[in-house]
């Protein structure tokens, strides 16, 4: 629901948008890895926004800025993408000690927690995880400009990742804190998801919205 809010607020913003299930999600094949290999399904998104404008911007939330990152850093301007826009996403792989962190830390990172998590959010997770390259480190990668955006109700990724992610991206770069947003694709952010476009759209290396 938050997700077709968000493509519709942009598309008010006469934005061509393209979402899509992402594996192991709805419709789609495949298992979900929780970042890693979801930069193939950006990247076939990328392709397709690419038929409907020439300048795109990548948008990702939660595991979607994981996968965002990863696909960025990996492709970048030199395959048509003109920026990223990474919401309430993770910068390590390290969880808070805090009941939220420690129940993420069992559903991530465990077979029986990846099992209880693909019946619970109904969706096929794949049941290894691979401890792939923080998003740290490759924010770090990046050759377009970046926003990154977090709430600060935020309960399940600290603030602090935000900051963190803020200060390993390269120029340009900008760090959205919205005061009373909580995790992802939360209704407050949107006003600021379309900004952070339209900043993105404003830089040198410019870029519609996946």
């Amino acid at each position: 629901h938050q997700v077709v809010a968000h493509a519709e607020a942009l598309a008010r913003d006469d934005f061509a948008v393209v979402t899509y299930d992402g594996r192991g999600h709805g419709a789609s094949g495949g298992l979900c890895t929780l970042g890693d290999d979801e930069r193939h399904d950006v990247a076939a998104a990328v392709a397709l926004a690419l038929q409907l404008h020439p300048r795109v911007v990548v948008v990702g939330a939660s595991m979607g800025a994981i996968a965002a990152i990863r696909y960025g850093a990996t492709a970048g301007a030199r395959d048509g993408i003109s920026g990223v826009v990474a919401i309430s996403g993770p910068a390590q792989w390290r969880l808070p000690l805090t009941l939220i962190g420690v129940a993420n830390a069992v559903f991530i990172r465990t077979r029986l927690g990846r099992r209880l998590l693909s019946r619970w959010a109904k969706v096929r997770v794949s049941p290894r995880w691979n401890m792939p390259e923080p998003p740290d480190a490759l924010v770090a990668k990046l050759d377009v400009p970046v926003t990154i955006l977090h709430g600060r109700l935020d309960r399940i990724i600290r603030l602090a990742a935000a900051h963190r992610l803020h200060a390993a991206a390269r120029e340009p770069r900008q760090l959205v804190i919205v005061d009373r947003m909580g995790h992802a694709f939360h209704h407050e952010a949107r006003a600021a998801v379309c900004e952070a476009v339209r900043w993105t759209l404003a830089e040198p290396q410019q870029g519609a919205t996946v």
